[in-house]
């Protein structure tokens, strides 16, 4: 799962969670409305204000939004990102 995919997958659970829609969460955020469903789908990755935003609107740590997102730091090769368990 690409970085932007799993990004939006942890969004969309956490605002699930939340009880909160989409577009409710992007009227909090300041957010236009198509907004936040282009981050869950992937097609878009957030600026880190906007991650701030949405992370205050459903209550939760930004880290949370970032689980299973993992680099792989590179030494004598490029670096990653890398799928964690």
């Amino acid at each position: 799962m690409r970085v932007a995919q799993r990004f939006g997958a942890n969004l969309a659970r956490h605002r699930r969670l939340a009880d909160i829609s989409q577009e409710e969460a992007a009227v909090r955020a300041s957010l236009h409305r198509t907004a936040v469903g282009m981050i869950e789908r992937g097609e878009r990755l957030p600026r880190v204000d906007t991650i701030a935003k949405l992370a205050a609107v459903i209550e939760v740590d930004p880290g949370e939004l970032f689980e299973g997102i993992a680099w792989e730091p590179g030494t004598v090769r490029v670096g990653r990102f890398t799928e964690e368990s």
